[in-house]
């Protein structure tokens, strides 16, 4: 039911006159969870703050572009589709108690979707039927948020939402009632993140510095998607798919006040350590430092030819599936030896005394 609605807001959003919104939607299982970032902290163990990771099992904390190439060292992949073994990390939620201890927020499954945690991956081409969608390219790496930022940002598309317990799929690309904060009360069904990338490449440069540079968004009333009515900007003319994360925080093992803090403000905090602002600070645990990161790794030209096809949903003729038995199956032992699952005095690389 999710899914069949989901694609009926995106109808109406854009005004496609297809018969369903190609999209490829699928699950990505926990791979791993780890203190470590190849995209920004290339070679550092352990890196400033942990993520949780999905996608192929060569991930590791160098991957040179030059010599790391994902199809060819990944012998399995956590994701829906068996040619895709790409990486996607996102920060990690956190729970602080009264005590001022932390637990790690546990992720589900999207509905009808089925995965050990992990990430729902979107890859949407344009809703412009006639526009050309050119897939990522070998090497390709990109990133959406920022790991320090303070304050609500414009240049990002990050966003969450409280969950109601049936679900809530009114957008699913951060509008309201999406927020760049997190929620500020219980959560029936949880808190979703959802991170949105840019559609639009300068067609020359597979990565840039910042990680940022070398993509844009659209331009236009639908300055997420190019078409019908957004375009790519003249310095950034190709178009790529549509990458979006859909994370889904289970934080209902939390939702009684008596665990909150006394004052009732928001006890959910990213592991990017966002908690070290005094908590007089207004944009005390806002919420602002999730972020997702990504790099290319479908098999050959897989993500081309789903894209050609217009597939749409987890299954795709053009592709190859494996079992969500198998999918969970692809995992990878911890680097750095964090706690994962108790009770600790600081949030993983944070030495902040509480």
């Amino acid at each position: 039911m999710y899914w069949k609605t989901l694609a009926i807001a995106l109808l109406v959003k854009y005004g496609s006159s297809q018969a369903t919104t190609p999209m490829l939607r699928f699950s990505c299982s926990q791979l791993v969870v780890d203190r470590l970032d190849p995209l920004v902290n290339p070679g550092l163990i352990p890196s400033p703050h942990i993520h949780q990771i999905v996608g192929g099992n060569s991930f590791n904390a160098s991957m040179d572009p030059k010599t790391h190439d994902l199809p060819t060292l990944s012998t399995c992949t956590s994701c829906t589709f068996s040619e895709d073994f790409s990486n996607y990390w996102t920060a990690v939620l956190y729970f602080r108690a009264r005590n001022g201890t932390f637990k790690r927020v546990p992720q589900i499954p999207s509905e009808a979707l089925v995965s050990n945690g992990g990430i729902t991956v979107y890859y949407i081409p344009s809703m412009n039927s006639s526009a050309n969608v050119t897939a990522f390219k070998p090497g390709f790496r990109m990133l959406v948020g920022d790991a320090a930022l303070q304050k609500p940002g414009t240049a990002h598309k990050v966003c969450h939402r409280c969950m109601p317990a049936s679900g809530d799929n009114s957008n699913i690309n951060c509008g309201s009632p999406d927020a760049q904060t997190l929620p500020t009360g219980l959560c029936a069904g949880g808190i979703r993140s959802v991170i949105t990338f840019p559609t639009c490449w300068d067609g020359k440069n597979l990565d840039s510095p910042d990680h940022e540079s070398h993509v844009a968004y659209g331009v236009g009333s639908e300055s997420n998607d190019v078409g019908p009515t957004g375009t790519c900007p003249t310095t950034h003319p190709v178009v790529l798919p549509q990458l979006m994360y859909e994370v889904m925080w289970d934080t209902r093992p939390f939702n009684s006040k008596d665990l909150w803090p006394i004052d009732g403000s928001q006890p959910f905090f990213w592991s990017t350590g966002d908690e070290t602002l005094p908590e007089s600070n207004p944009l005390f645990s806002k919420g602002y430092t999730q972020h997702g990161d990504y790099v290319f790794g479908w098999k050959d030209d897989a993500l081309q030819r789903s894209m050609d096809a217009r597939c749409s949903g987890n299954t795709c003729t053009v592709l190859n599936n494996q079992t969500d038995a198998e999918a969970m199956t692809c995992t990878k032992a911890q680097v750095v030896k964090d706690n994962l699952d108790g009770w600790l005095p600081t949030l993983p690389g944070n030495v902040m005394e509480l």
